[in-house]
């Protein structure tokens, strides 16, 4: 009989990445009357969002390579102190250079948490529980792009921007004390057991799904950050909230199906995820101007994309062993820079091609990954028929 999931941390994780997630996408909501206030133009506030990403993809590696002998616990306490202190340093910011400041706060903050959240969630759980645990620690992520920040940018549409980044700011000192009280202290590693960088990298998998990540986030991203040029065809534009809204439903179906079969179908799962992801690609390319062939298209996408958090998360845990953390800082470094590549990526092809491109981009991607899955599953059938090889 499985033992009982530790429910109360684990959804304190949940609310953490689920800060995390708000905290890095309100301001695109919000450019509006952040640039207004600050007095700046619309363009400069969007570097609120960049800076973020900077201070992200910058520090996790780092850090984490500094900090391996800290106790987890504490280290995922000092990220949620420096999302408290930077979310209110954004609302009470009284110049554009301060909050720009703060955002770059945020995003180390932010690096430091994701490299901690899949290794620290495995570790409260038994062994053949630890996707089901990293898989909730990870809801976070979707209900944020479903829902945190739509309602985000309604209350700081409606009643004030600042309001919204003070709000963040609580709800990451409560989550403090819920964490503090509730979950159990993890020991940081000895100096003895400590990977050099390049050590980890060499890990056997390790380099595969950091490959993984950056075909299927890119691909992920070059549609995420131009979905309105590419519903233009079907005359769906002005609808993209909605598709959105029918991603973000799709993702949390996903989270709960990753969740509840990613212990024991890892490497099946990985395939179907991909797979979903390219026949979405392929209804793009081939029917553009088909409403319901688009419709189809976002909601096969959104099942496919919703629970990859998890399933690569869940494939770096087991490839990565005791150096969990690092690898984990490795997998942010690379989810960040794909999230910049599909902004420059999709913006290049859009620019020289036209959206006609996007599909084919995709699909060369996912087929990538598609490789790097079924090479990762050829070398585990071979370990399993050979143990003592």
């Amino acid at each position: 009989m499985s033992a009982r999931l530790p429910l109360v941390p684990l959804l304190t994780l949940s609310l953490a990445a689920f800060v995390t997630i708000v905290t890095e996408a309100l301001p695109a909501g919000l450019l509006a009357p952040m640039a207004q206030d600050l007095r700046v133009s619309v363009a400069a506030a969007g570097q609120s969002v960049s800076t973020y990403a900077i201070g992200s993809f910058l520090a996790a590696i780092p850090l984490m390579a500094m900090l391996q002998g800290v106790p987890r616990r504490r280290l995922l306490l000092l990220a949620l102190v420096g999302f408290t202190l930077a979310n209110a340093a954004t609302a009470l910011a009284s110049s554009y250079p301060l909050m720009l400041v703060s955002r770059v706060l945020a995003g180390i903050a932010a690096g430091l948490l994701w490299a901690l959240l899949a290794g620290y969630a495995a570790a409260m759980v038994p062994p053949e529980q630890k996707g089901k645990a990293i898989a909730i620690a990870m809801a976070g992520t979707p209900l944020a792009l479903a829902f945190g920040v739509p309602l985000g940018t309604l209350v700081g549409n409606v009643i004030g921007w600042r309001l919204s980044f003070a709000a963040l700011s609580g709800l990451s000192l409560l989550l403090m004390l819920i964490l503090r009280l509730t979950a159990p202290e993890r020991p940081g590693q000895l100096a003895q057991q400590r990977l050099p960088l390049r050590q980890v990298l060499m890990l056997p998998g390790v380099a595969r799904v950091l490959m993984l990540v950056l075909c299927v986030v890119l691909a992920h991203n070059i549609l995420y950050t131009y979905i309105v040029p590419f519903l233009q065809p079907a005359g769906l534009a002005a609808r993209a909230d909605a598709v959105l809204l029918l991603f973000g439903v799709s993702s949390l179906i996903s989270i709960f199906i990753t969740g509840w079969w990613v212990d024991r179908y890892l490497q099946p799962m990985l395939l179907i995820s991909t797979l979903l992801f390219m026949v979405a690609a392929l209804l793009l390319q081939l029917f553009p101007a088909t409403t319901m062939a688009i419709w189809l298209a976002v909601m096969l996408w959104g099942l496919a994309f919703g629970g990859v958090a998890t399933l690569f998360q869940t494939a770096m845990v087991e490839h990565a062993g005791k150096a969990v953390d690092v690898a984990q800082s490795m997998l942010v470094t690379i989810w960040n820079l794909a999230i910049a590549g599909g902004g420059i990526v999709g913006g290049a092809l859009l620019k020289s091609v036209g959206v006609s491109s996007f599909a084919p981009a995709l699909l060369l991607l996912l087929a990538m990954a598609l490789w790097a899955i079924w090479r990762g599953r050829k070398r585990a059938v071979r370990a399993y028929a050979n143990p003592g090889a």
